[in-house]
């Protein structure tokens, strides 16, 4: 599987047979990352609402969308495009500065044998059955720049009992997005040694089922710019 980060939530995920999953892409001109210019077989969303994560319509060629929101709504899964997506409802941080919070979806689905997990727009801590959806990972793309997304110490928790082979950071301040009180990434390598974790020092990696470890490690990749 290849992999690439473009900001944000927003992943493009290739499989060995070519199917391309892309994942809450954003509205570049709020975010300041740049416009997503990959096309994709399927786009997951985890709301319908934000401009940071459900801009499935700026994702060239014709693909499927799937609201995880929605999914979660009604009964949890659903297939599209040949695509199984489970999905759990989640909510923003109940004190978000601009709006009321909003529901989202926190979403998972297998790309060449590997389980892959979506943290959505989570912002608050987990609830016991929030934390069961993320058992047996292989790889989770997690919200790590605490406000507005969940707090670390919440974040912890949830990585402790559930223990996801691969974690690849996402959500946090970079040199293009600095929203205020949003953390570096530093702030989350800190709880981990350095011996377990890697960079890939480019936005694009390939993944195989034969590389995921035995225990936690962290992919720390750069955003596509």
């Amino acid at each position: 599987m290849k992999i690439k980060w473009y900001g944000q939530a927003a992943f493009r995920l290739v499989a060995d047979d070519g199917f391309t999953i892309i994942t809450d892409p954003y509205t570049p001109e709020i975010l300041g990352y740049e416009p997503i210019p990959d096309p994709a077989d399927l786009v997951i969303v985890s709301s319908d609402n934000d401009e940071a994560h459900c801009r499935f319509d700026l994702i060239k060629g014709d693909p499927a969308v799937v609201n995880a929101l929605t999914v979660a709504q009604n009964g949890g899964s659903h297939t599209e495009a040949g695509k199984a997506v489970k999905a759990i409802q989640a909510m923003e941080w109940i004190h978000h500065e601009e709006h009321d919070p909003d529901q989202n979806g926190m979403y998972r689905f297998e790309v060449d044998g590997m389980q892959i997990a979506h943290m959505g727009d989570v912002g608050n801590p987990l609830t016991d059955e929030q934390i069961a959806f993320f058992h047996d990972l292989d790889i989770l793309l997690a919200l790590v720049g605490g406000s507005p997304t969940i707090p670390l110490d919440a974040l912890f928790k949830m990585l402790e009992v559930t223990k996801p082979k691969l974690i690849i950071p996402m959500h946090f301040r970079t040199l293009t997005y600095i929203p205020r009180n949003t953390h570096w990434i530093h702030t989350f390598l800190s709880h981990y040694d350095d011996a377990d974790v890697d960079f890939a020092f480019n936005y694009e990696t390939t993944i195989t089922k034969a590389d995921i470890p035995d225990s936690t490690r962290v992919l720390v990749m750069d955003y596509a710019r």
